[in-house]
């Protein structure tokens, strides 16, 4: 159910008349909107739900070089979330600027459904210069995604019915998620900004309660405000509120408020990839929960499968030729699978000894190798696992840009890289169900 439509909590009654004037306006003379995601999976997270709204949806890797026609949205893919903080501002600026010159009215930056960041940032530092880049004097923030299991209440952020300190994320590798209170979180990492919160009661009470919400914190000097919400009617409401603000900070959830408020529905055509052939592989980097259940999962059911251990591409062995020479004689028939995935007794061993930063930098060189050496042998159809493993694997590929298509699982959606004639999942380590990488390949 979208906003405005009868029963819906919070419909705003002005608003079916400008979703009215919205779809009498010219399609793609200019962007509806203008995304910028901290990473690869979660930039195809985005554009997954703004597609299964009805919107055309084209994801860049990266800023493009020139203009994207005949879309509503782009969604600028950047590899910033673990990147040292200047980088990751400037980067994001980039973004931004591109996007306002090709008529964004809006800037969604969209950070992980699990608030990924650390003390330092990177999403306080970047939403603060995104503010000061549209001088724009105030963003929601909420990385609410029901669907998926996210949910914040009383400022707090839930992971299924765990607070996210208490979840699997306690022992994310990268960053490791110990306080499950968004605002002081956020506060932590923010200079230059007050950070507010947006109770679930206010929520409850619909847009217009929201929108004297923010002009309260507004009058209270805040320029942030973390906002709550446990089901998608709260993420109706607040893409709603939103729509008069210059910029969004939020994970995926809030954009299935969006196609709606400029007179788009839900079409098939929207999500039309071509026909999938060639032979079908998984690489897996994450280390996440989830991803090593996938893959205990994918190995339970026979499903052939090349461990890459981090020590040994330490010691010099060239473990990507092996992971290929393995690989080569099993293409085309069943998927394979090759995973660096491990649990974190394993990950924190192997840390100790080589350090975090060269451990992971050494994986995913090692896994971007693999990725690329298995398209060029004719793999048409490939699965990534891990946001950090995703960004290096379509980097080493050349990809520039995806079209999206049909959803998987939640915030998973098939894509196409028509520059390498390949059928693309980026998976979020923590997304997808027990059986994702059998069952992904059945969904084409």
């Amino acid at each position: 159910m979208t906003v405005g439509q009868p029963g819906q909590r919070g419909a705003d009654p002005g608003s079916a008349r400008h979703r009215a004037e919205d779809a009498a306006s010219p399609v793609g003379t200019a962007l509806r909107l203008g995304c910028i995601a901290d990473d690869f999976t979660g930039a195809t997270d985005l554009a997954n739900n703004l597609v299964r709204g009805g919107m055309r949806v084209v994801q860049t890797i990266g800023v493009p070089a020139a203009p994207v026609d005949g879309v509503d949205a782009v969604v600028v893919a950047l590899k910033s979330r673990t990147a040292p903080v200047a980088q990751a501002v400037a980067e994001s600026l980039a973004a931004a600027r591109w996007l306002r010159g090709q008529g964004a009215p809006q800037i969604f930056f969209k950070v992980c459904s699990t608030f990924d960041s650390t003390p330092q940032g990177n999403i306080g530092p970047v939403a603060e210069a995104l503010l000061a880049e549209l001088d724009a004097d105030f963003a929601l923030v909420t990385p609410a995604f029901p669907e998926a299991g996210r949910t914040v209440f009383k400022g707090h952020l839930f992971v299924g019915d765990q607070l996210l300190s208490d979840s699997p994320m306690r022992q994310h590798p990268l960053t490791p998620m110990t306080d499950a209170n968004l605002v002081r979180l956020l506060q932590v990492q923010c200079r230059r900004s007050r950070v507010g919160l947006v109770e679930h009661r206010t929520v409850a009470r619909g847009v217009g309660a929201v929108r004297e919400r923010i002009d309260a914190l507004r009058a209270e000097g805040c320029r942030l405000a973390i906002a709550d919400a446990v089901d998608d009617a709260d993420l109706h409401v607040l893409a709603q509120a939103a729509q008069p603000l210059k910029l969004v900070v939020a994970g995926s959830g809030l954009a299935i408020g969006m196609p709606a408020l400029h007179g788009l529905a839900p079409c098939v055509a929207a999500s039309l990839l071509p026909p999938a052939e060639g032979a079908r592989a998984v690489v897996s980097g994450s280390c996440s929960a989830a991803t090593n259940a996938q893959v205990a999962d994918f190995i339970a059911a026979g499903g052939p499968a090349f461990a890459v251990d981090a020590l040994r591409v330490a010691a010099g062995y060239d473990v990507a030729a092996e992971a290929l020479a393995w690989a080569a004689p099993r293409l085309g028939g069943e998927p394979l699978l090759v995973y660096a995935t491990a649990a974190p007794d394993t990950v924190r061993a192997v840390q100790a000894k080589l350090g975090s930063e060269r451990a992971g930098a050494l994986v995913e060189h090692t896994l971007a190798r693999v990725a690329a050496g298995l398209v060029d042998a004719g793999v048409r159809q490939l699965v990534v696992a891990g946001g950090e493993t995703s960004g290096a694997c379509v980097q080493a590929l050349g990809i520039t840009q995806l079209r999206i298509g049909a959803q998987i699982d939640p915030g998973v959606p098939w894509c196409f890289a028509a520059e390498r004639g390949l059928h693309l999942a980026l998976k979020s380590g923590n997304f997808g169900g027990l059986d994702f990488f059998r069952r992904a390949f059945a969904s084409l």
